[in-house]
This record gives structure tokens, C-alpha cells and sequence, in this order.
């Protein structure tokens, strides 16, 4: 299983970083609200969850200011995808069994691996209302699906 999570957590690097680019050219996308909230609780979910991953304390009440601008929402995706992929590459099979809680959601045991798809497939939820606040704003949102990154496998390219 951990090939394919590593891909899935490649592919969501390269999503997140189109999505970005995409809202980027679409000014009007960036100055929706919604848009605003939801690439911020898309980020500090991520975070949230690395940080329980790595066993390090996460200050969520800190974390609940979204960034200021573009620029710094797209440093904060980076800086979380870079340290994300960087633990990915360090699981092995047997830590994916870890059995981890989640502060947000007391009594619920996750091993590792469930919370890792659980990171995956929130952020790709999320994406996809990016993806319609964009159609709604007049652009046109970029193909995220799994199966187009597979093709040629991208590395994400950070607005």
C-alpha cells in the first residue's frame, strides 16, 4: 500500500499547486471569500494531520488566521507539501499500522495509513469546490484527476 499513498500524496502536491495557479489567474476566484476559507481549511487540515503524523504539537487555535495573501497561502501549501513528502518517503509498512487519534474527532482510532487517505481525500473534496467557486467566477478549472497526473507525473510548480 505505501507506493500507492506516496502517489496519492505526489499527486495531491501537484493538485493543490494547479489549483493555486489556476485562482491565481483568476483574480476574481482569489477575492471569493469561500475560496479564501476553504484553500485555508484545505492547508491547515494538511498541517493539522502532519503534525499528529510527526507527533509534534499543533496549536490549532494559532492556526485559525488564514494567511494574508496569494503569496502566502502558496508558501504555506509548499512548505506543508515539502515537509509532508518528506515523511512519506520515510514511512515503511509497518508504520502504517500506527494506531494515531485525532484531537477533533476524540475516541476515533485511525492507523496511520486510514489517516493518511483521510488527508487525501479531504483535500481532493475541497479541491473540487475550488474547482466550482472557479467555473463561477468565469474561469475554466484545471483536470486534477488522479489518472491525468499518473500520465506524465508531474512535479507540482508553485505559483
Amino acid at each position: 500500500m505505501l507506493p500507492l499513498i506516496g502517489e496519492l500524496f505526489d499527486h495531491q502536491a501537484w493538485a493543490d499547486a494547479t489549483m493555486l495557479a489556476a485562482i491565481r489567474a483568476c483574480p476574481a476566484a482569489y477575492g471569493n471569500e469561500k475560496v479564501r476559507k476553504t484553500l485555508h481549511h484545505i492547508v491547515m487540515v494538511q498541517r493539522a494531520f502532519l503534525s499528529i503524523f510527526l507527533k509534534r504539537a499543533f496549536d490549532m487555535p494559532a492556526k485559525l488566521e488564514p494567511p494574508d495573501s496569494l503569496d502566502a497561502f502558496c508558501a504555506r501549501f509548499r512548505e506543508t507539501h515539502t515537509e509532508a513528502l518528506t515523511f512519506v518517503n520515510d514511512v515503511d509498512d509497518q508504520a502504517l499500522k500506527r494506531v494515531v487519534e485525532t484531537p477533533w474527532l476524540p475516541g476515533a482510532k485511525l492507523t496511520l495509513a486510514e489517516a493518511m487517505m483521510q488527508v487525501v481525500m479531504h483535500s481532493q473534496w475541497h479541491r473540487g469546490q475550488c474547482a466550482s467557486r472557479l467555473s463561477e467566477a468565469g474561469a475554466t478549472p484545471p483536470t486534477l484527476d488522479f489518472i491525468v497526473w499518473l500520465k506524465d507525473r508531474p512535479a507540482p510548480v508553485w505559483p
